[in-house]
C-alpha cells in the first residue's frame, strides 16, 4: 500500500525529540539528526532516519546504564545556509558531538569545514556525492551506506552489459544530480555503452517532468537514467509510465530505494532497476533489524539503505565512544573517527564491514529489479536480486578518489 502524507505526518509526531536516556555520568553524548522533514526527501530520509538513530541508541544503551545519550533533529530545508547555520548553532549552543543523516550533497560538503573547525563529527548517511571521500574528505567525517560512484557502478555496468547501451539522463540540477550523471556515464562507457543526452531540471521546484521525458523518448535511448531521488523520482516515474516510455526504455533509478517503490506501488514501478546497499529482506539479520525499527513507524513503512545507515553508523560511533571513554570522545571528534576506522563494523543492517582511511564505509551493493504485482508474496516483497557487487569492488578505489589525506 502506498505511504500517504498523512501517515508520514503521523510518524513525525511520534518522533519528536525524546528525553535523554538517563544514567550515571556528567555530560551526555549528543547526536544531531540534520534531515529533510518537509521537503522532497522527507520520506527517503526524514522521520524514519530519526527513528533508526533512536533504535541504535536504545539498543546500545540497554545494557550500558553508564551512558547518557540525547538525540535532537532539525530540518535543513535543502538550503545550504540553513543547514550550515543549524550545525554551527548545534555545536556552539547545544553541545552536539556528531551530526548524522544530512541528505543533501551541497549541505554535506558545506558542513565538513565546520566539523573540522569545531573538531566534531560528520557521520553522513544520506548525501550521495562521492566527493565526501574524494576532494572533500576530512579527518572528521565518515560516509556511510552509499555514494554516487557505488550505485552508478552497480547500475551502469550491469545494465549496459545486459544490452542497455544507449542512455539518456533526467538529472537534478545540483551537486547530487551532477555527480550521479558523471559517475554513471563513466561506467556506461567503460562497459561499451554511450550517454547520448541529458536534461537537467531545477531542484527542488520541479514537479512536471513532461518536457524532459519527451526529449528522452525522442533521443533514441534504450535506458532512462534517473539522477534524482525522493518525491522527484516518484513523480518522474509516474509521468514516464503515462507517456509510455517503459514500452521502449528500461528505467534505472540510480539512487532509488524501497521507499519510492512502496509509495508508488508495483503497478507503477514494476521492471525498474534500482541499486541499493541495504535490502530489508536480504537475510535474517536485516529482517530482524527491520522488525525492531518498524515498531517506531507507521504500518507499511520499510527502512531503506539511508535509514539503515543512520542505525549502523550511530551504533558504530557509540562503540567507538565506549572504547575511548565519553570524556575523551567529547573532547575530540577527530579521535573518535580514527577509532571508528580502527574497529571493524558489524551490525544487523549491513553485516560485517570496515571503514577506509578516506572515511568510506565498505560493504556490498545490490542491483535489484522491481517485481510485478502478481509476484509479490507479502508486504515489502518488492525486489528480485539481479546482481551483487562485492564490497571490494563496489566503491571507488582509494587511489582514485583524490582525498588529500591519502598519500600515494
Amino acid at each position: 500500500m502506498p505511504i500517504t502524507r498523512r501517515a508520514a505526518l503521523g510518524a513525525a509526531a511520534a518522533l519528536l525529540p525524546a528525553p535523554a536516556l538517563h544514567a550515571q555520568g556528567s555530560e551526555p553524548i549528543r547526536i544531531g539528526v540534520l534531515t529533510d522533514l518537509a521537503g522532497p526527501y522527507r520520506d527517503v530520509t526524514g522521520p524514519t532516519s530519526v527513528a533508526c538513530v533512536r533504535q541504535a541508541v536504545e539498543e546500545f544503551t540497554a545494557s550500558r546504564p553508564g551512558f547518557r545519550v540525547e538525540v535532537i533533529s532539525a530540518d535543513h530545508q535543502n538550503k545550504p545556509d540553513i543547514g550550515i547555520n543549524t550545525v554551527r548553532q548545534w555545536f556552539d549552543q547545544r553541545g552536539v558531538d556528531v551530526v548524522t543523516d544530512v541528505g543533501n550533497s551541497a549541505i554535506a560538503l558545506g558542513i565538513n569545514p565546520v566539523c573540522v573547525e569545531k573538531d566534531k563529527i560528520h557521520l553522513n548517511a544520506s548525501a550521495g556525492t562521492s566527493d565526501l571521500t574524494g576532494k572533500g574528505c576530512t579527518p572528521n567525517s565518515i560516509h556511510w551506506a552509499y555514494d554516487t560512484y557505488c550505485l552508478s557502478n552497480t547500475s551502469g555496468t550491469a545494465l549496459t552489459k545486459a544490452g542497455g547501451n544507449r542512455w539518456y539522463f533526467v538529472t537534478a540540477d545540483y551537486a547530487f544530480g551532477h555527480a550521479i550523471e558523471r559517475d554513471t556515464t563513466r561506467f556506461i562507457e567503460a562497459a561499451g555503452g554511450k550517454m547520448i543526452g541529458a536534461s537537467r531540471y531545477p531542484f527542488p521546484q520541479t514537479t512536471d517532468f513532461s518536457a524532459f521525458l519527451l526529449q528522452a523518448r525522442a533521443s533514441g535511448a534504450n535506458v532512462l537514467g534517473l539522477a534524482m531521488a525522493g518525491d522527484d523520482l516518484i513523480n518522474c516515474v509516474k509521468q514516464a509510465q503515462e507517456f509510455g516510455l517503459t514500452r521502449s526504455m528500461k528505467l534505472a533509478a540510480i539512487i532509488g530505494s524501497i521507499t519510492a517503490v512502496v509509495a508508488s506501488g508495483l503497478q507503477t514501478m514494476q521492471g525498474m532497476y534500482i541499486a541499493e546497499t541495504f535490502w530489508w529482506d536480504l537475510d535474517e539479520r536485516t529482517r530482524g533489524f527491520t522488525r525492531r525499527v518498524q515498531q517506531k513507524l507507521p504500518a507499511g513503512i520499510f527502512p531503506n539503505y539511508v535509514h539503515a545507515a543512520n542505525y549502523s553508523g550511530v551504533l558504530h560511533y557509540l562503540k567507538a565512544v565506549e572504547a575511548l571513554g565519553v570524556a575523551r570522545a567529547k573532547a575530540s571528534g577527530r579521535e573518535v573517527v580514527a577509532q571508528m576506522k580502527r574497529m571493524p563494523t558489524d551490525d544487523d543492517a549491513f553485516g560485517r564491514g570496515s571503514i577506509r582511511e578516506d572515511g568510506r564505509k565498505i560493504h556490498p551493493s545490490y542491483l535489484l529489479e522491481v517485481k510485478k504485482p502478481g509476484e509479490s508474496r507479502y508486504p515489502g516483497d518488492v525486489y528480485r536480486l539481479a546482481a551483487t557487487v562485492p564490497a571490494e569492488e563496489a566503491f571507488r578505489p582509494l587511489s582514485e578518489g583524490g582525498c588529500p589525506m591519502i598519500r600515494n
